[in-house]
């Protein structure tokens, strides 16, 4: 058996060998090899290029030479006999074979097949030839052959009325024209031929007609092929036999001439309305006054003021949405109903897969044009070789909306166009602005290439017309939840080519659809919204410009206060239009946010603050005196060091937002471009936040646009608002407290002048007498402190209350300023240790001045400009400003909630964030770019806060003596 076994493998192994070399040599004998020499290419040859007696072979692309007694056929693919040859053979293709017939039989047969006698001649193919009129008759009834063919004249008698065809081989009735015309098949004179019709010249059809095909914006007319072959006989054929083709015809060369009608010519549209006029008797169509039995549906009417009435008088009967499984409510279903140029009607057809789409797309796309609330938009360049060979006849079409009703029967609304190029009275009505003046028509076409044919209707066309702007607007019926829309409006332009060179020309087309609805109301209620709330802010801008007033302790009216005033209004109506608007007026509200932050960031710059040192020197110590070469004891000087760090920390706190504006900028981005909230701007009716890329992208609109970045960019805000007042502060840093700490510690009270007599003071008067002291007496300080053991901080014995609002008399205010003026006079640092010592020693001098005079009167020294505190009304505290004016006595007001942050960044959080967002909304309107308004945006914001921190420090440095060079 393992012998066995062995011997199966080995013949299996000796047959698989033979098999292979088998299939070896069947490859190497039997299948073509690509040998060195052989060439891949060959003659290029097109069929009008083979000779007479050749046939261009489909197969091998190149002329092939007939058989014997053949030549080339008329599609230039094949061959025939030559005349006086009988076919023997013929297996498809150039595969024939041909005989000559006898010379007793010369002519052959109309198929070819066979040889017959001809006693009437041969025509130049060889076959028999018959007089007109007659038909030539090859066979037997039964089909037999006929040794002669005979030609037999067809019987025109009144019994008959039989005429040849047009190929010649049988008798047929005469047109009914003929016959009821001249009683014959003959339409002799007077009568008139036109179009295969005989028209009697005793009838009331006009006669002079005008063959002119109009191109108005080229300025152009000229006599049409089409129309003067067809126009009359279409005319009378409607008129007269009410020939439903005919009509339809008719009405396509008025489509075809822009609706243009003259009462004066008889034109195309001025024979369809001598018609129409003259048909009243046959009555309307569907109970439509402007359409008539047996004619199309043109024109709307020409009455003044008729288009409003149709276009927004009566809604549809149904309802669209947004979302549903029902397609019929979120598809608009747009069928047409449409017919060829010579007026026979070809089908029904949904608008759906680009009929009235010349730009080429993805179905999806297409289609994404009647998905209800879509704002659709497609453009491109098409060339006009393309259009002529796409379009060599015009197709026209009838538009309607299809909807169901709330008992489900289905029902057509016709669809009004509005055709730009309309003329009437030699004016092109529909441009205008008013539509009261518009006149609507119904049918349409996308490309003309017949009626500027000039001269021969195979020709190439002198001029052609395409609809270059197709728009579909569909009015939404307001103060409606239900949907409901008003009939759409369909708006066309055409544009007129002169044919020069279609492969070099190329022409811009478009396809929209619009939604609109109308904003009167809306208008009104912003008006009046507007009008109360300006009020108000009128009012608000008074009281501010009040309190300002009393702050400055200037009773005058004066160009200052009026400017102040405008200000102030300004800030107010910018709120006022952020609120209302929130899109609308965008430019105005920028302007005017865009003053008050700058109103705001000159009066912070522009503040008067002092820094007042409680601390006192610590006995004596001896001095030499310069030029008496002796020493004398003098006291201890107080150390600068605190004053420059207090004031390195108020120039840090310059700044502080409540928000990080990166974290705001980076967010906004994120959720904008990659989570995809930027596809909620889309003007379509999908909410979700992604598209997938085979889908049609509607274009932003400006407002949507506007209205989620901004509702994106105040969302973010507050969040981060919330988050730094909540827990930020309370756990993690709170620098506007932990500056009133630090003045505590340091001994030294600021004293800050946002107005002339109104600013603010922080009482950091230390408890412990003094602050400049070794570490181990200031940590027994904080711990007396903490434990009790010490007084408490306010400047009131026995409170907490550090920060106050003042109002100082004018008396201090002028006191104020001549030491302050002292203390200015070389305006800063910089400039006082370039001075003379003398110099610098008299500002020294003023410094000490200043700090004596402030912290006497803080200890109520000087009793002619003394103060009282007292505690805000809560009316005093909503209006921002002082019932009662400081005269005799200043007056300092408790302020628990340190609104001296309101002269920096910290307390004017609200205007901040919403200029970042109205300067990010701007950029991006403008560029429609999220990306590029985002870094923009934060580029400002550093800019902005480089010149806050560079001004300021220059401002603090001239008004406190305090080193510029020491400011961080």
């Amino acid at each position: 058996m393992a012998t066995g076994g062995r011997g199966a493998v080995v013949a299996m192994a000796a047959r698989s060998t033979l098999s292979s070399a088998s299939v070896t040599l069947f490859v190497l004998l039997v299948l073509p090899r690509v040998s060195e020499a052989q060439t891949f290419f060959f003659p290029f040859r097109q069929p009008e290029t083979c000779g007479h007696n050749q046939y261009f072979d489909i197969s091998a692309l190149s002329c092939v030479a007939c058989g014997s007694n053949q030549r080339q056929d008329a599609r230039g693919t094949s061959c025939v006999c030559l005349p006086g040859f009988q076919m023997i053979s013929n297996n498809g293709g150039p595969d024939i074979t041909c005989k000559k017939c006898p010379e007793h039989m010369k002519g052959v047969t109309e198929d070819g097949w066979n040889c017959i006698s001809c006693p009437g001649g041969l025509t130049a193919e060889g076959k028999c030839h018959c007089p007109t009129g007659h038909i030539l008759v090859e066979r037997n009834v039964n089909g037999t052959l006929l040794s002669q063919a005979t030609c037999e004249l067809c019987d025109e008698s009144e019994d008959s009325f039989t005429v040849a065809n047009a190929l010649g081989n049988r008798c047929v009735r005469c047109e009914p024209a003929f016959i009821n015309t001249s009683k014959s098949c003959a339409c002799s004179e007077p009568n008139i031929l036109t179009g295969g019709l005989c028209l009697s010249s005793t009838g009331n059809f006009p006669l002079r007609m005008i063959s002119t095909a109009r191109y108005g914006e080229l300025g152009i007319s000229f006599t049409s092929e089409w129309f003067a072959k067809y126009l009359q006989s279409s005319a009378a054929a409607c008129w007269v036999y009410g020939n439903l083709t005919s009509c339809q015809a008719l009405g396509n060369m008025c489509v075809m001439n822009m609706n243009y009608y003259d009462s004066s010519t008889f034109d195309a549209c001025g024979l369809f309305q001598v018609i129409f006029e003259n048909t009243a008797a046959l009555g309307t169509v569907h109970s439509v006054s402007f359409w008539r039995q047996n004619l199309p549906w043109l024109f709307y009417g020409d009455q003044l003021g008729l288009a409003p009435q149709i276009l927004s008088t009566t809604p549809l009967p149904t309802n669209f949405s947004f979302k549903g499984e029902n397609q019929q409510s979120t598809k608009l279903k747009f069928v047409a109903a449409s017919y060829d140029a010579r007026g026979n009607f070809l089908k029904w057809q949904t608008l759906e897969g680009g009929i009235l789409q010349l730009c080429p797309d993805t179905e999806m796309r297409l289609n994404a044009a009647y998905s209800f609330g879509t704002t659709y938009q497609q453009s491109c360049e098409i060339p006009v070789s393309k259009i002529l060979t796409d379009f060599p006849t015009p197709t026209f079409y009838d538009v309607y909306l299809e909807y169901t009703d709330e008992n489900q029967h289905q029902y057509i609304w016709a669809v009004p166009v509005l055709n730009l190029n309309l003329q009437h009275k030699k004016m092109f009505v529909n441009k205008d602005s008013s539509s009261g003046k518009w006149l609507l028509t119904r049918r349409i076409f996308l490309v003309d290439t017949l009626s500027g044919r000039e001269n021969d209707l195979g020709s190439q066309p002198r001029l052609i017309r395409v609809a270059t702007q197709i728009s579909l607007s569909i009015h939404l019926v307001p103060n409606t939840k239900n949907g409901n829309i008003y009939p759409p409006l369909i708006t066309i332009a055409y544009r007129d080519i002169d044919i020069k060179d279609p492969s070099s020309q190329s022409v811009k087309v478009s396809f929209s659809v619009t939604y609109e609805m109308d904003q009167g109301e809306a208008h009104v209620q912003t008006d009046i919204a507007l009008g109360v709330l300006g009020g108000l802010a009128v009012l608000s801008s008074l009281l501010k410009t009040a309190g300002w007033k009393r702050r400055i302790g200037s009773p005058m009216i004066d160009l200052q206060t009026v400017a102040k005033f405008l200000v102030y209004y300004a800030g107010d109506l910018a709120n006022v239009f952020f609120i209302i608007t929130v899109g609308t007026g965008l430019y105005w509200l920028i302007f005017f946010k865009a003053l008050q932050f700058l109103h705001k960031l000159i009066s912070q710059i522009t503040i008067d603050i002092f820094f007042i040192d409680w601390e006192r020197p610590k006995g004596k110590v001896l001095k030499a005196v310069e030029g008496e070469g002796g020493v004398r004891s003098a006291t201890v000087p107080v150390s600068i060091w605190r004053t420059y760090f207090v004031a390195n920390e108020w120039n840090e706190i310059q700044t502080v937002r409540k928000i990080n504006p990166l974290f705001q900028v980076l967010t906004v981005l994120f959720l904008l471009e990659v989570v995809g909230f930027k596809n909620l701007a889309l003007m379509d009716s999908s909410s979700s936040l992604s598209r997938s890329p085979p889908s049609y992208i509607a274009p932003y609109s400006r407002i949507l646009r506007y209205a989620v970045s901004s509702a994106l960019w105040l969302v973010i805000g507050l969040i981060q608002i919330v988050f730094f007042a909540v827990f930020y502060e309370r756990f993690i840093e709170d620098k506007i407290r932990q500056f009133v700490d630090l003045c505590c510690m340091s001994n030294i009270s600021v004293f800050l002048l946002s107005h002339r007599c109104f600013g603010y003071y922080i009482h950091g008067r230390s408890v412990h007498g003094h602050a400049d002291t070794n570490m181990e007496e200031m940590n027994m300080n904080l711990k007396r402190e903490a434990e009790n053991l010490c007084s408490q901080r306010g400047l009131v014995p026995n409170t907490d209350g550090q920060t106050f609002q003042i109002a100082i008399s004018s008396q201090m205010r002028q006191h104020y300023d001549r030491i302050h003026e002292t203390l200015t006079r070389k305006n800063g640092p910089a400039r006082l240790l370039s001075s003379s010592g003398s110099t610098f020693e008299q500002s020294v001098k003023a410094y000490h001045t200043m700090n004596k005079f402030l912290g006497s009167f803080i200890d109520h020294v000087h009793k002619e400009m003394d103060y009282f505190i007292k505690d805000k009304l809560l009316l005093e505290r909503i209006l921002g400003m002082e019932f009662m004016e400081p005269m005799e006595k200043s007056i300092f007001y408790n302020d628990e909630g340190y609104s001296f942050s309101s002269v920096l960044y910290y307390g004017n959080e609200a205007t901040l964030l919403i200029y970042d967002l109205m300067f990010f909304c701007v950029v991006d309107l403008a560029c429609q770019n999220f990306i590029l308004a985002a870094f923009l945006t934060y580029l400002q914001q550093e800019i902005f806060r480089f010149i806050r921190n560079a001004v300021g420090q220059k401002n603090l440095a001239s008004k406190t003596l305090v080193d510029q060079r020491f400011l961080i």
